[in-house]
């Protein structure tokens, strides 16, 4: 008797303290969306990636011409020739490879682009939302574009647009 009233007491203390919290939440696609900065951020990244993945490209088809013409002709080459060849077109790839590495990898020219344009951006969001979170006393602000397991929200508690207003975009 006594475990069970012990019981029911924690947990209506558990209960009041879940019902005090205050939570919040934001898109930050959309918040992204509407800041000008950011959508030509964004087109800058685009246009950068299709620059680097088309010179990418044309290393990789190089590479595969390279081996195609090998196959092709490897009947009348000679051991030596083939050696050659084969360290042409290795070579070749892995121009290929570092070339991507170069242009796509975790230090490459798009992660450094995204750090000195979009990172910024973000952070003045990460800012807002901070100020706006110790402001109203909010214990918890979740977001929407990265919270997948979120199917219902009631749209009382986004604060997205008042973060656009704090960061100086009206919407």
């Amino acid at each position: 008797m006594r475990k069970s009233v012990l019981f029911i007491a924690l947990l209506f203390a558990i209960s009041m303290a879940a019902s005090a919290q205050k939570f919040a939440l934001i898109d930050t696609e959309y918040i992204m969306k509407n800041i000008p900065a950011a959508q030509s951020a964004n087109e800058q990244m685009q246009e950068a990636t299709k620059k680097y993945q088309s010179e990418v490209e044309v290393l990789a088809k190089e590479a595969q011409k390279m081996f195609q013409d090998y196959q092709a002709k490897s009947s009348t080459l000679t051991a030596a020739q083939k050696t050659k060849k084969e360290d042409e077109i290795v070579a070749k790839e892995k121009a290929a490879a570092e070339l991507k590495r170069t242009y796509f990898g975790p230090e490459g020219e798009l992660a450094k682009m995204r750090e000195r344009l979009i990172t910024p951006i973000q952070d003045d969001i990460y800012e807002v939302v901070k100020e706006l979170s110790q402001q109203h006393g909010y214990d918890m602000v979740l977001d929407r574009a990265s919270a997948t397991g979120i199917i219902f929200a009631n749209p009382r508690i986004d604060i997205s647009d008042e973060i656009l207003r704090k960061l100086g975009y009206s919407n």
